[in-house]
Order: structure tokens, then sequence, then C-alpha cells
């Protein structure tokens, strides 16, 4: 008591006050980045009960809305996937472009396990994503589900065999995504907020708490779909991947596929400004999302945040050695953030990570800010 007393006259209840705030952020923070992000980086999926002796019979559904002649360099990487059972891959294009579709159709001459359907695009009627999906998955001819989109390519020629297996274990099996990664600070920026954004349903889903997947990796089985009736809200644009997947998750029936292996590589298709366009459209789901994973992620972002100022307020206003506290305990933070980032980038295959993490962690707080502040304005690509 008279040891308080002594801190209380010595720094005065501004200062204590502030100095205990600084403390009980910073165990916050601890707690993500040591315990809940710290199951990612221990999960193993070979522990979870097996549900079938073997690999099962697989069925790859691509979406296609453009007439993306370069998607027909990439199709291979898809359609010659090292695989112990039987796989196709079903390309549903939506459009009206005969050569095209006479071009895609080409290919089940070099390979038979191709198959394509074709939806006549009509501008007064027009096909969502989830329609092209629907007519995928009731044309696939196996019962396991696995879905991608034109953007995304595997990232091995196993990344098939380690969604079978994740299908061994579960019958809902979700995988990570990357950013393609290329030169500059900009790329690096966004392959950090997919990593980033990707650690909150990456724990969720190895804490039974399943909420979301990546909608380039993630797959499921046709009995799990029908009993669900199909995709749910069917008036966005959006949701395959978080909406439906809340849906139809439970404790026991999701599996991760957490291996460099099971990674898909996502081509970025612009800059910074595009990658913003993305958080904001895929992000207008968030307002569906449960409340306690939407109250993980705020508590993530805040805490952080309250913890940057505090211990700058801490930095200019207070004495020289409580000045030095803030500094370690701002060092010893980021040095628990990036042992653990860069843990879970191993476990998903992302690397160069730590270099230059420092300037994301600052960065991506106000990323989100803006993304946040321009949900406000209702995003009309989203509702139907």
């Amino acid at each position: 008591m008279q040891y308080f007393d002594y801190i209380i006259s010595h720094y005065g209840w501004q200062g204590t006050s502030l100095a205990a705030v600084a403390l009980v952020l910073f165990f916050v923070q601890l707690y993500y980045y040591i315990g809940a992000y710290g199951r990612i980086s221990s999960f193993r999926n070979s522990r979870r009960k097996k549900i079938l002796t073997s690999e099962p019979p697989i069925s790859v559904i691509v979406p296609i809305f453009s007439e993306d002649y370069s998607y027909l360099d990439r199709l291979p990487l898809l359609l010659s996937q090292q695989y112990a059972s039987t796989f196709e891959v079903v390309l549903v294009y939506v459009g009206r472009d005969t050569d095209y579709y006479d071009e895609l159709t080409r290919q089940r001459l070099l390979y038979p396990n191709l198959s394509v359907t074709k939806i006549e695009f009509n501008p007064r009627f027009p096909i969502s994503v989830k329609m092209a999906l629907n007519v995928g998955i009731k044309s696939a001819r196996n019962e396991h589900i696995v879905i991608t989109t034109t953007s995304a390519v595997p990232a091995s020629e196993q990344w098939l065999a380690m969604m079978g297996k994740g299908f061994m274990r579960g019958d809902i099996v979700l995988g990570y995504t990357a950013i393609e990664a290329t030169e500059g600070l900009t790329n690096y920026i966004m392959r950090m907020s997919r990593l980033q954004c990707s650690l909150y349903w990456l724990a969720a889903a190895v804490n039974k708490q399943t909420f979301k997947g990546s909608r380039n990796n993630f797959g499921f089985t046709k009995s799990i779909y029908f009993a669900a009736k199909g995709f749910t809200h069917l008036n966005m644009n959006i949701g395959e991947e978080d909406l439906f997947i809340q849906r139809i998750a439970k404790r026991n029936n999701v599996s991760v596929a957490l291996v460099p292996k099971a990674t898909m590589i996502e081509h970025p298709w612009g800059g910074f400004k595009w990658w913003i366009s993305e958080l904001r459209h895929y992000g207008s789901a968030y307002a569906f999302y449960p409340i306690g994973a939407r109250n993980r992620i705020e508590w993530d972002l805040g805490s952080q945040v309250l913890l940057f100022v505090t211990l700058l307020a801490m930095i200019i206003l207070l004495p020289l050695e409580l000045k030095l506290a803030a500094l370690a305990l701002m060092l010893l933070r980021y040095l628990v953030v990036i042992m653990r980032i860069r843990s879970v980038a191993k476990r998903v295959g992302e690397k160069g990570v730590a270099l230059r993490y420092f300037l994301f962690d600052l960065f991506n707080p106000i990323l989100m800010l803006c993304v946040r502040v321009s949900l406000i304005k209702r995003d009309s690509t989203v509702w139907r």
C-alpha cells in the first residue's frame, strides 16, 4: 500500500492511470498474438478424427464471367493436379462470346477431366456468382465440391491433394489464399493485409468457431449444400465464402488445410485503389457476421490503436523512466507480433514477411479505418 502511495505521489493519478491503461492494453494484445493466433501455428488437422479412409473424388467449380484468354494459360495448373483419386474441373461460363466458349471446350481434347457449362448472358436477367456456382454444383459428378475463381491458381501440384485430405476429416474444408508477390511496397501492404484479415477467420476456424473462409479456396459436400437449400443471402452478390459458411459450419465438421501446398495464389488486378475496393466490396458482408466474431476483430484493432496512442502519450508527457518503459512495451509487443506473424506465414507459405512488417503494423489500423468509413456509403455492386 505504501509502495502504491509512493507511485501516486511521484507520478500523479494521471501518470499512474496512463501507465495502468497501457499495461492492460498490452496484455490484451498479448492475448491475441500469443493465445488466439497462437492456435493457428500449433494447429494440426491430423489430430481430427477421420470420417473417410481415403481422399474422395472431387469436383472443382470455377465460375467465369469475362473473356479472359490469359486464364487459358493458367487453367492447366488446375487440370494437372496430382491427386490420388479422380477429380474433374467444372467451368461455368457466363457470357455470349462463342469463340471464347469454343476455346474453353477445346481444352477437353487435352484434359478429359474438364467439363464446360455455358449460361447465356442476358443484361435483363443478370446472373450472379451464386447462380453460376449453383449450376456448377448441380452438374458436378462428385459429392465433394471445391470452389475457386479465375483470378487464383494453385501454389503447388499437390493443392487438390491437400484439400482432399481435408475432406477425410471434415465435410467443409477451408484453405488460404495469398496475394501474388510482386515488387513494391504497395504489393507488400496488400499481401500483409490479406494475411492479417485471414488471421481472424483462421483463428476462429481452428477454435471451432468458423465464420468465414477464402472465396478462392474452400469446399463442402453436396449433401450439406442441398440440406441448406443452396446459398443464402440471394439478394447479395457476395457471401458464399462467409455468410453461407456461417450457416452450414458446425463445431466438428470444418477441416482447415494449413500447409503451404494447400494455398491458392490470387493475381492482383490493380494497385492500392483496387485493394481498397476489394476490401470494401467483400467487407459489405461484415455487418451480418456473428457479434462474437465482430467483437474479436474490433478488440484486436481497437486495443492496438489505443495502445499506440497511450504509449505515445507516455513518451510525450511522463518522466524519463516511464518513457523508457513505454518504448520497452512497444518493442516487446512488436517482437511478439512479428514472431507470431512469421510462424503463421510459414504455415500458409507466405515469404518475405519480417523485414518491412513494422510499416504494415503502423499502417493497418489506418487502412481498416478507411475501409470502415467507405462502408458507410452502400456499395451498389453488392446488392441485387
